[in-house]
């Protein structure tokens, strides 16, 4: 699918974006293995989402799926059973690599897959603890997909430091310390986006976090909940950056979650001189969630680095265009996980916004952007990555005649209502 855009009038009006992936994936794997029926309420309904809830079934779980909600009857903590084949993680690295935790302490053998772009994802960050904890894991090239487990009911407690922050390995090691014969402890370089621990705190886990330390006590059983998953910020943030660059726009974007794991995109833009407020605070499911109101502003450059980074990770693309008109010279370092997203983020964000106009250097680890630029329509590439692609159709909405999009259809990855949502906005 190719999607043609042009320069676009003000965005107005209230929108709601698509349900939070991280919240959904957690809420259809933690409820699987609870003791009792679970809901998932406001899931969302993409395929990175199908592909865990389809891995689940084929370990034995029931899912009732209805337009509103997931009603999952929980085999508890040791009811999976053995897949008769492989399970198919699609595209989505949460759904391998949270699924590995859950693998490894069940005592039958099972392989993932998922298609190219997964397959080529580093998975040695989860393989080597979970070998550390006494769990049989292959892979090829001890790195990537498919990959086999060999589960145990006899795994090992652990003390592990993450050389790098990723909430996923972090989720994996706690979902295969549950069933552990000791005590774990999880020691972060910096805090990462902690849906898992709220949840599972809610189902009655014994974990706690202490700093940049989460300590963990296996538990015998977890009890199943109704999870309300609010709106993704990752989502959102494709449109706080459309109206901030959109000259007269204004717009809300309702209940949004705003975890403070997770908003480092609104504390950049506000530094940067970004003209959003939050309206209507409150607790939904255990999360922070808020309205954002959002109007367009003249943007001055920045430069971020460290802590914040794990808080933005998924944002940066479109991050970079908000760069593009900002004035001044912007710089994005520490931030070498865009290396092994869907796609090499550091570099297809660079070469293709290069090719509309923007003044962008690729870094080791970031990206320097000099702004503001003057954008044009081009053809480029989403190198069918879902962030990408959502980007540039942003950074088309301020470009000069038409911009091209190659396999635009990335989008329902993550948020398949993205391009009827645009055009509703766009008055």
């Amino acid at each position: 699918m190719k999607s043609v855009l042009t320069n676009s009038k003000p965005l107005k009006g209230e929108i709601t974006v698509g349900p939070d992936k991280s919240i959904s994936h957690r809420g259809v794997i933690l409820s699987s293995v609870a003791d009792g029926e679970g809901i998932v309420k406001n899931y969302l309904h993409s395929e990175d989402i199908f592909s865990t809830i389809n891995c689940m079934n084929m370990l034995g779980v029931d899912i009732k799926i209805t337009p509103e909600k997931l009603i999952i009857k929980g085999k508890g903590l040791n009811g999976l059973k053995e897949p008769n084949q492989v399970l198919d993680c699609g595209n989505s690295g949460t759904t391998m690599r949270l699924l590995s935790g859950v693998l490894a302490s069940n005592k039958f053998f099972s392989v993932m897959s998922g298609d190219s772009s997964l397959n080529n994802r580093p998975m040695k960050r989860v393989i080597e603890p979970l070998k550390t904890m006494g769990v049989q894991v292959y892979a090829r090239e001890d790195n990537y997909a498919p990959i086999a487990i060999q589960g145990s009911e006899q795994i090992n407690g652990i003390e592990y430091r993450l050389p790098v922050a990723s909430a996923q390995v972090k989720s994996s090691l706690i979902l295969a310390g549950l069933k552990a014969n000791s005590p774990s402890t999880i020691i972060e370089p910096a805090k990462t986006r902690d849906h898992t621990e709220r949840m599972l705190k809610a189902m009655g886990a014994d974990i706690n976090q202490e700093g940049l330390q989460i300590k963990l006590n296996p538990v015998d059983e977890l009890k199943p909940q109704e999870f309300i998953v609010p709106a993704d910020i990752s989502s959102a943030a494709f449109f706080i950056v459309a109206a901030l660059i959109v000259k007269g726009s204004e717009l809300k974007i309702r209940e949004v979650g705003i975890n403070s794991t997770r908003a480092g995109l609104i504390n950049v833009l506000l530094n940067m001189g970004a003209n959003i407020k939050l309206e209507n605070e409150q607790i939904i499911g255990g999360e922070p969630v808020a309205d954002i109101i959002v109007s367009y502003s003249q943007l001055k450059a920045t430069d971020i680095s460290g802590d914040i980074i794990p808080t933005l990770i998924d944002e940066l693309p479109i991050l970079a265009v908000a760069m593009a008109t900002a004035e001044g010279e912007s710089k994005v370092t520490g931030a070498s996980e865009l290396r092994v997203k869907e796609t090499d983020r550091i570099k297809s964000t660079c070469s293709e916004l290069q090719k509309i106009g923007v003044n962008i250097k690729e870094l080791e680890d970031g990206f320097t952007v000099k702004g503001p630029n003057k954008l044009k329509g081009a053809t480029v590439e989403s190198y069918k990555d879902h962030r990408i692609a959502m980007s540039l159709a942003i950074a088309a909405l301020i470009a000069e005649g038409e911009m091209l999009i190659n396999d635009s259809e990335a989008v329902s990855i993550s948020f398949p209502e993205f391009w009827d949502i645009l055009n509703s906005a766009i008055k």
